[in-house]
């Protein structure tokens, strides 16, 4: 009788991986909430993690969210961004741009850099005209855009400037003080999750005071309803979650820049790495990118091809004229060759090792030597 050998399929390597606290801390914590019955509202741990982040981050406000898009229209909406001209990168994730339409403004598309991908700065000079009233600049990879420049730009026109921080996340962080606000998300695939979560970095208590009013249908600390606001808080249980993570921060930031430095060692010389100052992402740039993307999936490593399509190729967003190729060059260009790989804490050197060589193996070099 023959017997019929089952091939096993290798271990799935996803593109990332949430960090989430022991179970027997957040039970341990868990109690708390369950005995107070206080589930949202600013309770307990969403002021102590308000207060926590603003140490950690080293910023003058913190305003918590259930979500960074919510985060960004509340930003839009109290700085009275209605139906303006507002200049943004089409190299980002759709809720930048989604969140701009949604208070019937009009996104205009200026190109990046291919150093980082952050917005490039004679294209977006270029750009502004007497319609503009803001910019919406994004801090891709965690790299900064150049502040500087674009506050002189903005002082110079007397526009308003939102950072897309999502990407941020780290310790005494000077960059989230730049412009009127920075918005951060702490979505389950960022470098610091809330499960779901985001905040706005503002600058006064005065406006502070305003997002925290709109986040929580326009009520006032004197519970007044001055104006119309919507339900936008960040609920208990995101919290604990969120003030359980943060105590892991060192540890979370050393094996990523861990593994970033394994990737680098072995495909530096052979490869285009954009950088990623908070070790929260590993995009490298190849020719045949979707050759190497789908080679990748159908040997169980889920990549992710981070940003394509530019939000500017999206159906909602072709009839706007910047959207033109040749108006976009770079955007165009690395949305079409760019590839983030596996890179989180728990992701393992041998791990590592798959990918490396699976990656060289496909773009035909194949002097990769696994470390014994």
């Amino acid at each position: 009788m023959q017997l019929e050998i089952q091939k096993l399929e290798p271990k799935p390597i996803y593109v990332t991986k949430p960090w989430v606290p022991p179970l027997d801390e957040f039970f341990e914590e868990l109690k708390n909430i369950w005995e107070s019955r206080i589930l949202t509202n600013m309770g307990p741990y969403h002021q102590e993690l308000e207060k926590q982040l603003k140490e950690y981050l080293d910023v003058p406000y913190i305003s918590l969210f259930s979500n960074g898009t919510l985060a960004l229209y509340t930003a839009l909406k109290i700085l009275k961004l209605d139906n303006s001209d507002i200049i943004t990168t089409p190299f980002s994730f759709p809720a930048t741009t989604h969140a701009i339409r949604l208070v019937n403004s009009n996104p205009i598309f200026t190109d990046i850099n291919s150093k980082d991908c952050c917005v490039d700065m004679k294209s977006l000079s270029n750009t502004i005209n007497i319609y503009t009233r803001a910019i919406l600049p994004v801090h891709v990879y965690g790299n900064s855009c150049d502040v500087e420049e674009i506050s002189r730009l903005a002082k110079y026109h007397n526009l308003k400037v939102i950072y897309d921080a999502a990407h941020c996340f780290a310790p005494n962080n000077k960059i989230l003080r730049a412009g009127d606000m920075s918005i951060l998300s702490f979505h389950a695939t960022k470098i610091f999750n809330t499960l779901e979560g985001g905040a706005i970095i503002s600058h006064d208590l005065e406006m502070k005071e305003k997002i925290d009013s709109f986040r929580s249908f326009g009520i006032s600390k004197h519970s007044l309803i001055p104006e119309i606001g919507f339900n936008a808080k960040m609920n208990e249980l995101q919290a604990l979650v969120g003030v359980l993570n943060l105590k892991d921060m060192p540890e979370i930031i050393s094996a990523r820049k861990e593994c970033t430095e394994f990737y680098n060692k072995h495909l530096s010389n052979n490869l285009t790495i954009i950088p990623s100052s908070n070790y929260s992402y590993y995009p490298i740039l190849i020719d045949d990118r979707d050759e190497v993307y789908n080679y990748l999936r159908e040997n169980n490593i889920y990549v992710r091809r981070y940003f394509y399509p530019l939000i500017s190729d999206l159906p909602p967003y072709k009839d706007i004229v910047t959207a033109k190729e040749y108006n976009l060059p770079v955007a165009n260009e690395i949305a079409k060759k760019i590839l983030c790989l596996p890179l989180y804490p728990e992701l393992t050197q041998d791990e590592q090792e798959r990918v490396i060589e699976l990656v060289l193996k496909k773009i035909k070099i194949k002097e990769y030597e696994p470390t014994v």
